[in-house]
């Protein structure tokens, strides 16, 4: 390898995407000689084969839905079926803008950016291209990528991973979706907008398994309406080719057939044979392990993002991206309190939540000192012009603060921030109940629902 002693950077960076090109950008901005290491695009995962494609198929099924149910709102429109090319052309436009903005970012902040596969080679350098890339401190941003299980092998053909989803050439016909989190929910969202007959197989006793109960229960219900089907509460146990696509089997030996199987069991991460165990980096299941501030247990390098046992977020990598470079800068930056964290799930409808789950809550304060509220949107003025029904659920400590906010309706996502607000000021509903509301505006829901854990109630019963 070639080492050139005369370069030596503050901060080289092994991934580019939103962990590590946030590192990048805030260490840059805070002075610092930085390199960033990435082999595949510039933005990693979220912008090329997740957050953002995803989302654009939500929004092209939302329309398309839309353009079927116009009627109900007075308008004569005809829905005459998917252009998928088109869709594709749409959803890459907008990955296109995105990936431009980013690069020239980068560029602006004068950030060294290598493209080439680079391997931790030492505690204090990558080694990519055939060069030697050292810095005073490494940070570990090399991601995930989508998990199967074993004796179940992702082929691209008929049993494809959420990448192969993202580009299929076709709309299937019909689809079994292995797994029912934000993954496995948000594609049976999308391709039932598209016309698929959907099914998803959940192991666990419900959809959305990490989210409050209630919020398992509302989404199951809207799918039921929707005609998405789901089994819950058995495990997958094998998947063969039929002669036009797949049959699936459960441990209970109930059997399910269709074009293609979607495996959307989660991500797991990218580390192996990347020099981490060989330099002495404590790592779990393939995750890097790190401290509260992101420090592995080497002193000069730490990891951030999917590589690491926390929220498998965009925004959460962005945090700790910005996290370590402030910390390496010399800063004081505060540690990331994961419960603090918006999380949305963006199929139709929307599921967002902040804070804890009523039986976390339970979990940690005792069952008599957690006290919850529900409010409907169909009191809603805003949700009833959207023709969209859900729910927002308080959960706050008895005469305390709110401790989680659970929402499920259209655009909830959207709604999310002020909630965030909320739960990391440690609000009490009286002083969100004072706060004035725009009426009509989903946001009033949840305004209405703190009045009436304050005791005032407006638009909904005692």
């Amino acid at each position: 390898m070639a080492n050139d002693a005369s370069t030596v950077f503050d901060l080289v960076i092994l991934g580019g995407g939103s962990g590590g090109y946030a590192a990048a950008l805030r260490a840059a901005q805070l002075g610092l000689d930085v390199a960033l290491i990435e082999k595949n695009k510039l933005g990693g995962t979220c912008l090329h084969q997740g957050c953002i494609p995803t989302k654009a198929l939500l929004h092209a099924g939302e329309i398309a839905d839309q353009a079927r149910e116009s009627e109900q709102f007075g308008v004569r429109a005809t829905f005459e079926g998917i252009d998928i090319a088109a869709v594709h052309k749409y959803k890459d436009d907008v990955i296109s803008g995105l990936y431009k903005g980013l690069q020239g970012l980068v560029a602006s902040r004068k950030v060294t950016y290598i493209e080439g596969e680079g391997r931790l080679s030492s505690p204090t350098s990558v080694d990519v291209n055939g060069q030697r890339i050292q810095g005073r401190h490494i940070v570990l941003a090399t991601g995930s990528v989508p998990r199967s299980l074993p004796g179940l092998t992702i082929d691209g053909n008929r049993i494809i991973s959420s990448d192969h989803a993202l580009v299929l050439d076709r709309v299937p016909q019909s689809a079994i979706i292995l797994g029912g989190g934000v993954i496995g929910v948000e594609f049976a969202s999308a391709w039932k907008s598209f016309g698929t007959d959907v099914t998803i197989v959940e192991g666990l006793p419900h959809l959305v398994p990490v989210e409050d109960e209630n919020s398992s229960k509302l989404l199951e219900r809207a799918f039921r309406k929707r005609g998405i089907k789901f089994n819950l509460g058995t495990f997958f146990q094998g998947a063969e080719y039929t002669d036009n696509g797949v049959k699936v089997t459960l441990a209970d030996g109930k059997t399910f057939e269709a074009e293609v199987l979607l495996v959307a069991i989660g991500r797991g991460p990218v580390s192996q044979n990347l020099g981490y165990e060989e330099q002495g980096v404590a790592m779990d299941r393939g995750f890097v392990l790190v401290d509260e501030y992101m420090r592995t247990n080497v002193p000069t390098v730490s990891a951030v993002g999917d590589l690491v046992p926390t929220l498998q977020l965009a925004h959460v990598g962005f945090a700790e991206g910005i996290l370590v470079a402030e910390r390496v800068a010399g800063l004081k930056p505060v540690p990331i309190d994961y419960d603090g964290v918006p999380r949305v799930t963006y199929c139709h409808p929307e599921v967002a939540s902040m804070g804890l789950s009523e039986a976390k809550a339970k979990e940690v304060y005792g069952a008599d000192k957690v006290v919850t509220l529900k409010y409907n949107l169909a009191g809603n003025g805003k949700s009833k012009i959207l023709k969209t029904s859900g729910e927002v659920k308080l959960v706050q400590v008895r005469d305390g603060a709110v401790v989680g906010v659970h929402m499920v309706g259209d655009r909830m996502g959207e709604q999310v921030g002020e909630a965030q607000l909320i739960y990391n000021w440690e609000a009490l509903p009286a002083e969100v109940a004072q706060l004035i509301h725009a009426h009509p505006t989903q946001s009033e829901a949840l305004g209405e629902a703190h009045l009436a854990l304050a005791g005032k109630p407006l638009h909904s019963h005692d």
